[in-house]
């Protein structure tokens, strides 16, 4: 009878949760068309996890992807992606056509969407738009070589939407980068203003600093993006979110860096989809606040796997080779609560010898679903409290119904600390 009972209150639940995720859009190319995974919430503890029930699509012409985000997370995604963001191709019934050529910068000033072709060096496509001006940089089979400043810059506009073609191009800057004023262009693509990477080509980039820098929000939500890069291949001030697409990144310092120095509350690392494969001589992903997976194919190979404030890991395939710490919950802002939590997903992390730990929380550390698979000689670290309210917990290949601890700490309690989840 307990049986029949709960079997019909899940099954009001998931329809409860299926009809809250229905999303109505409009014909505005900006209109928020993420669509809100559908959940099934139950308290353990007072935790609340989360069990994915839909899968992202694409749709019949390929061209458009689906923001697979999950509601109640720690990061709010309701509005992360819109329906331009999402969309692979451009509309060019309008545009402007530039053949680039050696030395000649091409300047653009105002709203529109502009395709760049052609092969040269010392080339500068610098965008100085007005503040509520989008602009979409389409490039078909472009390949530039600078010497010492950005291919992209973007000096000023809402957003930059930069788009590849069915096509292969590479940006590359070989010297050391030169300022404009009092700015330090460090990237091969620099932006001051929010851009979005998507696309149904390749897009390499080359950098003797930063591949992709942004001083406030990247996004990539389609495409092939490559980075070979001497310092972080993707860096933001305030958030970097992936919702599809193919990654690789070979860096010298970070995969992805999320982290305003003037603003210890933002700064974070989303993603909900996509295929990346991240090889770092540090972090391979690295944010201020919080890291939230959703979803996606993620392998790290780094000094540390993945680190933030708050570490929310709530779907996904995520593996990790470090040698330092694999996932570790830091206290870097004073608007979350130092923790690391699992409530969906299959994460393998494999330690190198020495002193490391796969999971090293700061502070608190939750494992409520999923399989957190570790393999090290500590395989978990924390200071505050561990709960273990659900999923498969393997500790060097022998499953296990407890959270072993390296070094025991001193109790933090639940979510409190610096005032809860948000703060």
């Amino acid at each position: 009878m307990l049986k029949k009972i709960t079997a019909l209150l899940l099954a009001v639940l998931i329809s409860a949760s299926l009809a809250a995720c229905n999303i109505t859009t409009t014909e505005s190319e900006e209109q928020t068309t993420s669509q809100s995974t559908s959940t099934v919430q139950t308290e353990q503890q007072g935790k609340v996890t989360t069990d994915s029930l839909t899968k992202s699509e694409n749709d019949s012409a390929g061209s458009t992807t689906v923001a697979n985000t999950t509601s109640n997370g720690a990061i709010d995604t309701n509005d992360m992606f819109t329906k331009r963001d999402l969309q692979q191709t451009a509309d060019t019934s309008d545009a402007e056509y530039y053949t680039v050529s050696d030395g000649k910068d091409i300047s653009i000033t105002s709203e529109g969407v502009y395709v760049i072709s052609g092969t040269a060096s010392n080339v500068t496509v610098t965008v100085d738009a007005d503040d509520e001006d989008k602009v979409q940089i389409v490039l078909d089979g472009v390949s530039v070589t600078n010497s010492d400043f950005p291919v992209i810059y973007v000096k000023n506009a809402d957003k930059v939407f930069i788009t590849t073609t069915a096509s292969e191009n590479t940006l590359s800057v070989t010297g050391t980068f030169s300022a404009d004023g009092d700015t330090s262009t460090d990237a091969v693509i620099f932006s001051r203003d929010d851009i979005v990477l998507n696309g149904v080509g390749t897009l390499t980039i080359n950098s003797t600093d930063n591949g992709i820098s942004c001083k406030d929000d990247l996004k990539v939500t389609g495409g092939t993006i490559v980075i070979n890069c001497a310092s972080d291949a993707l860096e933001a001030n305030d958030s970097i979110a992936v919702s599809s697409g193919n990654i690789t990144v070979t860096t010298q310092k970070d995969g992805m860096h999320a982290e305003n120095d003037e603003d210890n509350s933002t700064g974070y690392v989303y993603i909900c989809g996509g295929t990346l494969n991240i090889t770092a001589k540090d972090d391979g992903i690295h944010a201020t606040t919080v890291v939230q997976i959703d979803d996606g194919n993620i392998t790290i190979k780094g000094a540390e796997g993945i680190e933030g404030t708050y570490v929310q890991i709530n779907g996904g395939t995520i593996d990790i080779s470090a040698s330092d710490d694999g996932i570790n919950g830091a206290r870097k802002s004073s608007a979350y609560t130092t923790t690391v939590e699992f409530n969906g997903g299959y994460t393998t992390i494999v330690m190198g010898a020495g002193d490391t730990d796969g999971v090293d929380s700061n502070g608190n550390l939750y494992i409520n679903g999923g399989t957190v698979d570790v393999t090290g000689q500590s395989t978990f670290d924390y200071d505050g409290t561990a709960q273990y309210n659900g999923g498969t917990i393997i500790v060097n290949g022998t499953q296990t119904n407890s959270i072993p601890n390296q070094m025991m700490g001193g109790g933090f309690g639940g979510r409190g600390g610096f005032g809860g989840r948000h703060g």
